[in-house]
């Protein structure tokens, strides 16, 4: 595998603030309210398969992953309705 960058780094943990940001907003019903619920339920499924991805990396130092962990916990306690 090739080294992955800090620029890099720093990317993919942004990235990773972009889909807590999704999940907590779709959650709370401030984000893609006017879309059915399995679109919804799709949306919030992605993200948190694509944060269990990115915070198995071997990567990350010191960022902090609590936002992450609490958005994976619930995004998968959420059933779209």
């Amino acid at each position: 595998m090739d080294e992955i960058t800090t620029e890099q780094i720093a990317q993919n943990y942004s990235a990773m603030g972009d889909s807590v940001d999704m999940i907590t907003a779709v959650i709370a019903g401030s984000r893609m309210e006017t879309e059915d619920a399995a679109d919804r339920q799709k949306c919030v499924d992605r993200n948190v398969e694509h944060l269990e991805l990115m915070v198995a990396q071997s990567y990350w130092t010191d960022q902090s992953m609590t936002a992450v962990n609490a958005a994976i916990t619930a995004g998968k306690a959420y059933t779209a309705s």
